[in-house]
């Protein structure tokens, strides 16, 4: 039996606001249960498609709360909890397993695009400060610098508490490196719906979905599939879904997401700023596609 802990298909969750900007906390606990009835493996708060940036710390501890309390023992609850400052970092993680995580996704450093020991030390100080396990997001292409393979690696057979990673990138050689030489315990999620048939075709463990906000059974299916070697079912739910893949990102990520939920009666379509609506055009392209799934009527 595998003893990895985040496998699957887990959802990087958006957070609900009302038009005033304040928590929709009734929608949040909606989403909890519908990842429940959709078979979900993981939920994710608080992450950057929750708008991270923007909540304050009292906001990052009352939902996580919220959805741990709505969880129940029924869908593991790893919260977000990084950011691009070491001790910060620490105070999110510690406060989030007070708050009843028990995991944490932690995003690189940002911005300050530090060198491979600056992350190697950053993520050890977390793993340190915290009991539960941690999930290492890689995301170069909004952070400005790559964790690499070796780094990850050395965290993981260092920190027996840091168990995977999130790797959002198209790197294929990296992954390949993480998958060959990863420890037993560590899991290698793909942050890139677009990419779960190649990469769990090469031993990938799931996948940190932005989609499975909004088709969540069907995400789980398209990563059990895979988990079975059942390519062709998998190829087919990946066609049916390619396109809404795209649209997820045709602006800054989790705003069409978002307006799709809003068109489904999930959420209100709220943005904190500087995320403002999508595009006439844009929301015209989603709206389509929504229909043409039959999400909406």
């Amino acid at each position: 039996m595998s003893k990895r802990l985040i496998t699957g298909s887990a959802v990087a969750m958006v957070t609900p606001f009302r038009q005033n900007m304040s928590l929709d906390r009734d929608a949040l606990r909606r989403l909890v249960q519908f990842h429940i009835a959709a078979g979900t493996d993981i939920v994710i708060p608080c992450g950057t498609t929750g708008e991270s940036p923007t909540l304050t710390a009292d906001e990052h501890t009352e939902i996580i709360e919220i959805v741990r309390e709505e969880a129940g023992n029924n869908i593991l609850v790893a919260a977000g909890a990084g950011t691009n400052a070491t001790d910060k970092a620490v105070s999110l993680a510690k406060h989030a397993e007070k708050a009843g995580a028990q995991a944490i996704l932690s995003v690189a450093p940002y911005y300050n695009k530090p060198s491979q020991e600056g992350f190697y030390q950053h993520y050890r100080h977390i793993a340190e400060a915290v009991s539960i396990p941690v999930i290492v997001y890689n995301v170069p292409g909004r952070t400005g610098s790559n964790i690499s393979a070796e780094t990850i690696l050395r965290l993981a057979d260092d920190c027996k508490n840091i168990a995977a990673v999130k790797e959002a990138s198209d790197n294929m050689g990296q992954i390949m490196e993480l998958l060959a030489s990863r420890p037993d315990h560590f899991s290698v999620m793909t942050g890139e719906d677009p990419l779960i048939l190649p990469f769990m075709a090469l031993g990938g463990d799931g996948v940190i979905s932005v989609a499975a906000n909004l088709v969540p059974a069907e995400m789980k299916k398209l990563v059990m599939e895979m988990q079975e070697g059942n390519l062709e079912k998998a190829r087919a739910i990946n066609n049916r879904l390619r396109r809404l893949f795209s649209l997820n990102f045709i602006e800054s990520n989790p705003v069409p997401v978002k307006y799709s939920l809003s068109l489904m009666g999930m959420i209100e379509e709220a943005y904190r700023l500087p995320l403002v609506p999508l595009q006439q055009e844009n929301k015209a392209k989603v709206e389509a596609e929504l229909r043409n799934l039959g999400l909406v009527s």
